[in-house]
């Protein structure tokens, strides 16, 4: 049998423990045997990242902005325990935060459906998308450990002699913040704790321009699934931080998208983060879910978990420049890798894993106008659920499964099963 041809590479960006195990047998089962695979390959392994001083993440990074696909392998963010395990020259930051603050963008995470594995939330009828900033917050916050007692304080050194525009509700209103000097070699400062003793700080930022982006991805993916959006912050605690995003997405949506979405028959609100929730539980779904960054990290792990499981939910970047990272929104399966290196058989689900490569392959077609890869990617989907839907299945999703008697196998032989659906 001829292998599909690939005009041009995806980025490939390895990763860390049991998923760089399933992350090879995809590739030797699932992709080898039909595409004459074309990728830059980035080895993002911890102990990689830690040679290169994080340089390969920076590196993959910027080539996705290049080749404009990129899928990614699960990785490894170092904690104290990481880095006495790994013997690491310092703590590493996250490498997606890094790769999201190249790229910019938002993170489109959405459950994948079996007829056999019902929602733990029985009013849950329809996927629920979750929409995440992929910049900044938390993910680029500078952290300090405060050793005694002292002064901590917040400084702005303006560097512009324009006046300060704060966007509400849609109407630009020259304003100044507190504490804002109308010199511009002066600083805006206050103080933001007297510390009696130790303590621990945190600083985050945001971007006007990430955040318009961020709107307007949101508001141009619901018209396209014509569905709801919804955006939730917590402006009544945050309000200047979290206010700026509601205003800033009123703006967006006033301006350019109200007469749009009342064409569609789709509606935009925005509510308060634990309104959100409340709302979501007794929802049917069916609608896309807008969060701030570290909000989305959180209610896209509830989201998909509650629709069955962590490796049931395709997750994608897409960058306002037109650059497309695919990835599984799960972790390296820690517990799983540390059985396998015992020599124990693993069932571990690989689905998120293989729709990641799916949606970079199919995306790969879809800008190099190569049907054969569209084709691929859609039989490769259909043959993953094929098997789950016979009750052929990785343990996670047996101890869920209604309406058929589960057959729980290994990932070898759940990835091999996929492999026999392809060719029938």
């Amino acid at each position: 049998m001829s292998r599909i041809v690939m005009k041009n590479p995806i980025v490939e960006m390895d990763g860390d423990e049991m998923t760089r195990i399933i992350w090879a047998q995809l590739k030797e089962e699932l992709l080898l045997p039909f595409i004459d695979l074309k990728t830059e390959y980035y080895d993002l392994g911890l102990k990689h990242r830690d040679e290169t001083g994080d340089q390969v993440t920076v590196d993959a990074g910027e080539a996705i902005k290049r080749v404009h696909v990129g899928v990614k392998c699960a990785t490894i963010t170092p904690n104290e325990q990481r880095v006495a395990e790994y013997h690491l020259k310092k703590m590493w930051k996250s490498p997606n935060a890094t790769i999201r603050a190249i790229l910019d963008g938002t993170v489109f995470r959405e459950p994948i459906l079996v007829s056999c594995v019902k929602p733990v939330v029985r009013t849950w009828q329809k996927p629920i998308t979750i929409a995440r900033h992929a910049y900044g917050d938390v993910y680029k916050a500078v952290e300090y450990r405060v050793p005694s007692a002292g002064k901590a304080e917040l400084v702005f050194t303006s560097s512009a002699s324009e006046p300060f525009q704060e966007a509400t509700f849609g109407v630009f209103q020259s304003t100044r913040p507190h504490g804002f000097s109308e010199s511009s070699s002066e600083t805006f400062h206050e103080t933001v704790y007297d510390f009696e003793g130790a303590g621990v700080l945190q600083a985050m930022h945001n971007k006007d321009s990430s955040i318009i982006s961020f709107a307007h991805a949101c508001f141009r993916y619901a018209l396209s699934r014509k569905q709801d959006l919804w955006f939730s912050t917590k402006d009544t605690i945050s309000k200047q931080y979290d206010q700026t995003f509601k205003n800033l997405f009123q703006r967006v949506y006033d301006t350019e998208y109200a007469e749009q979405f009342k064409e569609a028959g789709i509606t935009y609100f925005y509510t308060l983060i634990d309104d959100a929730v409340a709302r979501v539980i007794r929802s049917e779904g069916g609608f896309v879910w807008a969060c701030k960054n570290y909000d989305g990290d959180v209610m896209s792990d509830m989201i998909s978990t509650a629709f069955g499981s962590l490796a049931m939910m395709t997750s994608v970047l897409v960058s306002p420049d037109g650059n497309f990272e695919f990835e599984a929104a799960h972790g390296t399966v820690t517990r799983h890798y540390y059985r396998h290196l015992k020599g124990e058989e693993t069932s571990t689900n690989p689905i998120a894993m293989i729709f990641a490569w799916s949606g970079a392959l199919r995306k790969r077609g879809e800008l190099d106008k190569e049907d054969a890869l569209i084709t691929f990617a859609d039989k490769l989907e259909a043959a993953s659920l094929a098997v789950i839907e016979r009750g052929i299945m990785t343990k996670d999703l047996a101890l869920l499964c209604e309406g058929v008697k589960p057959e729980v196998v290994n990932t070898s032989d759940f990835i091999r099963a996929i492999r026999a659906a392809m060719t029938e």
